[in-house]
């Protein structure tokens, strides 16, 4: 059986979206509901697909086509080329997804020299019959031929100005007669060739021009933006004309079947009387608010509207639609789901809850996630006109604009005069932090995902663009270089922590409204997922602004951040130092008795500001190197004392210093003396940390709060280290427990990193109460990647030439570290069938993860606290697509 290239309109239906795209799709649809639709066949996505492999299309197509094209001269009672009544159609894109203006569309098709004189004629308006033969040589050449527009543009405007007018509607039938030679020459003097004058070899032209724009430049950018397979292919819809420039009781337009800006429930749009569908978005006339058209044409108004209302019902989502009247005749030309805005997009799929038209699943099915975040931070303004200088890694979103400042001193400075400042450096350290505390964001010209800046400013929810080696930084200069363009000190620029983009001066930046509707759908979202959510947070303010934002505890405390690594107390910088240079026990347990009281202090803020829910926290885990001055730095100092013939006490300092730091330092610190290791080593460390957690879970028992500490072990890969940490965790809280005369709960559990903790994991449950993911770390070693030079040089082009789909960093890769979580989960689950299992890496905010982590039967998700709602909504989806998986494949 010869297989169905090309469908009819009323052959198709709403659910054949893959195969007769978006579009298609949607005219089949309202075909078969009764609206009133220019007849038309679509050709499926598939020829596209098969079309894209060898440049030809098959001979079965094209008969197909011509079969299509003979049903449709049938409907219409008109003949395609007949030079007495001739049938003219457009030819349009329609993908699976929808990829507004991304693809080609050719109109009036079928004109030629007969033709143009039989429309004039049948219509008595000669004027649109050569306005519409004008328009179609334009159109045609540019899209099918190639022919740049500004060369009939030209000869247009040249038009114009001969006879004194401004405006297109101003030029009648002998202007464009006189055009369409000089429009005809133009092709010829470019192809060599005449205009073609036989409308089948047009249509053929036309359909493989827009197969062709499936892989134009602006469709491939578009798909990568968005996420969309390259595979898809496009469908073409083939329809026949219906024309809004036959005069003053014909027009065009678009509307909504509600606001896409704001989600109001209104009729919204716009409409261009005696014109086509390209100029309502072309720009070249001021289109009419759609309000207007219920003066000019109340009928075709009412028809219009009661005919939106009905769509909209139909597909139970706001519509975008298009129409064009051809004298008094309405017509519905297209119809999709309309792009909105992500305000728009909560408000809509909340009314159609309140209004009974979807289901509180389906209103949080309807919102991408991202959105969400876009929303929680302060964006640059849409309309801004921007001077883009470069683009970096976007950190953490939001937008930030201020003046260069390139030292975090001078940057405090500043701050504390009242001026917004942008910090600008190569990278950060923990001894910058306070001039990031001040800074309105962080640009970085090195450095990845996982970097200093990259992490503390989403913790801190400030914007940060990383790893931005377009741009040259001179410290000492005061400036950075990029593109053969200096921007100095105290000059003002804007980064945009949601693109990566480096923009020069100020943008008008819109700060974000929570909507009661924002609140709404996050109060479905947390009815409807399975998966818990927590925040990875550091300090009580962190704590405080993830309960905010509704997280149920904390997945990640990371102790490292309380010394001072990571920032939040540089001032106990010095006494972390002093712990790392002792040279005996003796003087380590001086400093880490100062450290103890420290961080109990802490501890106790941080169980009284989550109070009742859990806190898991991380003992210490990076490299003591980090804590330490950088050793090319602290070299340079000691050459410059040297040479100056200083010999006191301060060069012994900073020579001692200096011998301990290159002592310290690591060949591949990652994969160093760093996490449980250190435990293992100087197990006086660990042993401080676990008394402070233990003293304030004592105190905060006392004072009548809920407290549930989580120890978490990092880095542990032998189950022996993990056997034997928790030996010394165990013993440590029942003497902090006899001491203070009190009883409180407590887990010991550990974080999987490495392959080889994923692969043993039965072994360590056996000891472990629970597993949390360290997934940023777990895809650094399964990889073999290191994050900061990957991203930095070769992950781009990577997922540029698909050697991945996409940066394993951002979204988890489930073929290789997913196998690894999936295999620790089914092993520590037959040892312990109870153990809580959890997520703390960067992936717990991640959409497409968050899914994955649903399917492996995860207890929770964490993430920063201004991802928490994103990850509120994402488990709800997740949980929402397999309740809706499990009960098709029930019903199967």
């Amino acid at each position: 059986m010869t297989k169905k290239w090309v469908y009819l309109f009323h052959e198709g239906r709403a659910d054949m979206r893959m195969l007769l795209g978006g579009k298609g799709a949607n005219l089949a649809e309202m075909t078969n509901i009764g609206l009133p639709v220019p007849p038309g066949f679509t050709i499926t996505t598939e020829v596209c697909r098969e079309y894209q492999k060898t440049k030809q299309l098959d001979p079965e197509v094209i008969e197909q086509v011509n079969a299509a094209l003979t049903a449709l001269e049938q409907q219409t009672g008109k003949k395609f080329g007949d030079p007495r009544n001739p049938l003219l159609v457009s030819v349009r894109s329609g993908a699976p997804i929808s990829m507004p203006g991304m693809m080609d569309t050719v109109l009036n098709l079928g004109l030629n020299d007969e033709t143009v004189v039989a429309m004039a004629e049948l219509t008595g308006n000669e004027r649109f019959a050569w306005d519409s033969y004008r328009r179609f040589i334009q159109m045609f050449s540019n899209v099918v031929l190639g022919i740049e527009l500004h060369n009939f543009e030209a000869i247009l405007e040249a038009h114009k100005k001969r006879n004194g007018f401004t405006q297109d509607i101003e030029l009648q039938a002998e202007h464009f007669k006189a055009i369409v030679p000089e429009y005809k020459a133009v092709v010829e003097k470019h192809t060599g060739k005449p205009f073609p004058m036989d409308p089948r070899e047009q249509l053929m032209a036309a359909i493989r021009a827009v197969f062709e724009s499936w892989d134009n430049p602006r469709a491939q950018v578009y798909r990568k933006i968005n996420k969309i397979s390259d595979d898809l292919g496009t469908a073409v819809n083939v329809q026949a004309m219906a024309f809004g420039n036959m005069g003053d009781d014909s027009a065009t337009g678009v509307c909504f079947t509600r606001n896409p800006n704001s989600g109001a429930k209104e009729f919204y749009g716009e409409y261009l009387p005696n014109a086509q569908g390209e100029d309502v978005v072309a720009g070249i006339r001021t289109p009419y608010p759609i309000a207007h058209l219920k003066e000019t044409m109340p009928e075709v108004y009412q028809q219009l509207f009661d005919l939106c209302e009905l769509l909209e019902s139909h597909y139970k989502d706001m519509q975008d639609i298009e129409f064009t009247v051809e004298r008094g005749k309405l017509y519905m030309l297209q119809c999709r789901a309309g792009k909105r805005t992500p305000i728009a997009s909560i408000k809509i799929a909340v009314d159609l809850v309140k209004e009974g038209k979807i289901s509180k699943e389906q209103a949080v099915l309807r919102v991408d996630p991202e959105q969400i975040n876009n929303i929680l931070h302060p964006a640059i303004d849409p309309k801004a006109k921007l001077d883009i200088l470069a683009k970096g890694l976007a950190a953490s979103p939001g937008a930030a604009t201020g003046m260069c400042v390139f030292d975090p001193d001078r940057a405090a400075k500043l701050a504390g005069e009242g001026h917004k400042v942008i910090l600008v450096r190569p990278e950060t350290s923990p001894d910058d932090i306070h001039g990031m505390v001040v800074a309105q964001g962080i640009l970085t010209s090195r450095g990845g995902m996982t970097s200093h800046a990259a992490i503390v400013s989403r913790g801190m929810g400030k914007p940060c663009v990383v790893g931005c080696e377009a741009i040259k930084v001179d410290l000492e200069a005061r400036e950075f270089r990029v593109n053969g363009r200096v921007v100095k000190e105290g000059e003002v620029i804007s980064i945009d922590g949601a693109t990566g983009n480096v923009i020069y001066g100020e943008v008008p930046v819109v700060d974000p409204e929570l909507s009661p509707e924002f609140r709404t759908l996050l109060s479905w979202a947390d009815e409807i997922r399975t998966m818990g959510v927590r925040a990875n947070a550091d300090t009580p303010i962190d704590a405080a602004k993830a309960r905010e934002f509704g997280a149920e505890g904390i997945g990640l405390c990371r102790t490292e951040h309380m010394f001072g690594q990571g920032g939040h107390h540089p001032e106990r910088m010095a006494v972390a130092r002093e712990m790392i240079l002792a040279e005996t026990t003796e003087e380590r347990m001086v400093a880490l008795e100062k450290l103890q009281e420290m961080q109990r202090q802490d501890f106790y803020e941080i169980f009284k500001a989550m109070n009742p829910f859990p806190v898991t926290i991380r003992l210490l885990d990076p490299p003591l190197h980090e804590f330490l001055p950088d050793a090319e730095d602290l070299a340079i100092e000691v050459a410059i004392m040297r040479e100056r013939g200083e010999t006191g006490s301060e060069l012994q300092e900073k020579e001692a210093l200096l011998k301990k730091v290159r002592a310290l330092a690591e060949m591949n610190p990652m994969l160093g003396f760093r996490g449980c290791r250190l435990g293992m080593i100087y197990p006086e460390i660990y042993e401080m940390q676990v008394r402070a957690i233990f003293e304030a879970a004592a105190q905060c028992n006392k004072e009548g709060m809920v407290v549930e500490p989580e120890i978490m072990h990092p880095l542990v890969s032998i189950v022996t280290e993990f056997s034997f940490l928790r030996e010394m965790t165990d013993r440590i809280a029942r003497e902090v427990m006899e001491k203070h005369g009190v009883t409180f709960k407590y887990m010991v559990g550990t974080m999987i990193e490495v392959p080889r903790a994923a692969v043993t994991a039965d072994e360590i449950a056996e000891h472990a109460q629970f597993f949390s993911f360290g997934t940023n770390d777990l895809t650094q070693t399964t990889f073999g990647f290191s994050r900061d030079d990957a991203e930095g040089k070769f992950l781009a082009q990577y997922v540029e030439q698909k050697v991945l789909p996409e940066n394993p960093f951002v979204t988890i890769d489930r073929k290789g570290v997913g196998k690894m979580v999936e295999i620790a989960c089914e092993l520590g689950r037959k040892v312990r069938p109870d153990i809580k299992l959890g997520v703390c890496g960067e992936h717990g905010g991640d959409p497409s993860s968050i899914e994955f982590f649903q399917s492996c039967g995860l207890t929770y998700v964490s993430c920063s606290p201004y991802r928490v709602p994103v990850a509120r909504l994402a488990a709800a989806q997740a949980a929402a697509r397999a309740k809706g998986e499990r009960a098709t494949s029930s019903t199967v």
